[in-house]
């Protein structure tokens, strides 16, 4: 029997897609930024979560391409991306998702953000919301601002990159599923190419000042700005999600103008890895339909 899931690339064997590297304007800084494409249809961009890379979605992009027209990409800062060093605040990471948009040519577009790129999605639909049509917001991540959260996330990512050997970067990975054993040698191997990147200490430096108190005050979630988000939402959680419970998510039904929530079973803090079918759907009936998928 040939796996279910070989390698990155078997995802993708099929698939008419363009890898390439665009130049995005970001606090003076230009960031080269590297952006994966497939696809037709309406407008779908996919945001990876702290540390990560465009790779998070690689199971899913071949599927949602049937579809949409599929960007995927490196946020400033992560994967193959440019690493300028400047604190890569909320505020920063929605600027260079727009700045993105403009250079791709691409007016609105559906956001599906996992972790921190659903932080920045919803930061986005709420601050530029002539750019969103509609939001899924994958296991966002402790929306209580839970210190003891904060630590946990600094503590594994920060270890994984000062010592990005097998051992210590694929406990990181497994932190993200249920179902440890679906992590592959090829997806730790990634994380620690991108982990040993020069400069990369200080990158996850700059990105991990999300998790200090006293810089997250300000960008923290709060029904403040989240109150602002026009753009109908779903939220998506999991059953075994290591960073928040659905008390959090209803925190966000109360804040949310306009949402809905799904949760996936049997699943961690990435159900685009391990429940691709259902993620497909889901992603189906709320963005084409505009159907609750519960």
């Amino acid at each position: 029997m040939i796996p279910e899931h070989i390698s990155i690339w078997g995802e993708l064997s099929h698939l008419d897609h363009t890898v390439r590297h665009v130049d995005v304007p970001v606090r003076g800084h230009t960031v080269r930024t590297r952006v994966l494409q497939a696809g037709s249809g309406p407008e779908l961009v996919l945001l990876h979560g702290t540390g990560g890379h465009l790779e998070a979605y690689s199971r899913d992009i071949a599927g949602l391409a049937e579809d949409f027209h599929v960007t995927a990409y490196d946020m400033i800062g992560h994967g193959w991306s440019d690493l300028p060093d400047l604190p890569y605040t909320t505020d920063v990471l929605s600027e260079h998702l727009v700045g993105l948009l403009d250079a791709l040519g691409v007016e609105r577009a559906h956001l599906s953000g996992e972790s921190l790129g659903g932080w920045v999605a919803a930061w986005v639909a709420a601050h530029f919301p002539e750019r969103v049509d509609r939001l899924v917001l994958n296991t966002p991540g402790n929306i209580a601002n839970k210190p003891e959260v904060m630590q946990r996330m600094r503590d594994s990512t920060m270890a994984a990159v000062l010592d990005p050997s097998e051992e210590t970067v694929r406990r990181r990975v497994e932190f993200l599923f249920h179902h440890k054993e679906m992590v592959t040698d090829e997806l730790v191997d990634l994380r620690r190419q991108v982990y040993s990147r020069p400069g990369f200490v200080q990158a996850i430096t700059n990105t991990l000042v999300l998790q200090d108190p006293v810089v997250r005050k300000d960008f923290a979630w709060d029904p403040a700005w989240v109150g602002k988000v026009a753009a109908p939402t779903l939220l998506l959680w999991t059953s075994h999600d290591p960073t928040g419970g659905l008390d959090e998510a209803d925190l966000l039904l109360g804040w949310l103008p306009d949402a809905r929530l799904h949760v996936i079973d049997d699943a961690g803090h990435w159900p685009q890895w391990e429940k691709v079918s259902e993620f497909l759907d889901t992603h189906r009936t709320w963005l084409l339909h505009g159907k609750d998928p519960s």
